[in-house]
């Protein structure tokens, strides 16, 4: 009898869990349709629209991508800060006045261009582009999220990529059995 309600329970655990992954993709394909449009909104230009991620003790800066393309063509990238510095740009922790870091998810019109070089992050052993900025402006202080909604962010290590958006014939499927 133990092991039929023991049954029981995993299966309705499963169900439960299969239900509210359903409803978090289908949350989060319907955000997405609805920030794609509003990027494929974008003025084209000579510029980068870029969202800072920072995670202590790593070198990189955050993601860049072209007006009017999907986060899905972000590049996680490393700044060449020869023309101008990062925003943030200051002491770090554990410092007392620490700043960098601070403009953590804020949104910014970058520009300049892709060195053809890459930079190495020793804290997540990764080759990363080198991005030369000649300016930075905030576009917004709180975009929202990055790739998906459900996304959730840790400071300890990198968690948030954009493989984690789901297909674009996922979104489409999910979203025509409504």
């Amino acid at each position: 009898m133990e092991a039929f309600m023991r049954k029981k329970i995993i299966t309705a655990l499963v169900a439960c869990m299969a239900l509210t992954q359903c409803h978090t993709l289908k949350s989060d394909c319907e955000a997405l349709r609805e920030r794609e449009a509003a990027i494929a909104q974008e003025e084209k230009g000579a510029y980068f629209v870029g969202r800072r991620y920072y995670i202590p003790l790593c070198r990189f800066w955050g993601y860049l991508r072209e007006p009017g393309q999907s986060w899905r063509t972000a590049k996680l990238v490393m700044m060449d800060e020869s023309v101008v510095h990062t925003p943030d740009r200051g002491p770090e922790d554990p410092l007392p006045d620490a700043t960098f870091g601070r403009d953590q998810n804020v949104e910014y019109i970058v520009k300049g261009t892709y060195t053809g070089q890459k930079g190495y992050d020793p804290s997540t052993n990764q080759v990363l582009p080198l991005f030369r900025a000649e300016s930075y402006e905030v576009r917004s202080a709180e975009p929202g999220f990055l790739f998906v909604p459900s996304e959730k962010y840790s400071k300890d290590f990198v968690t948030i990529r954009p493989e984690v958006m789901p297909a674009p014939e996922v979104c489409t499927r999910v979203l025509s059995e409504q």
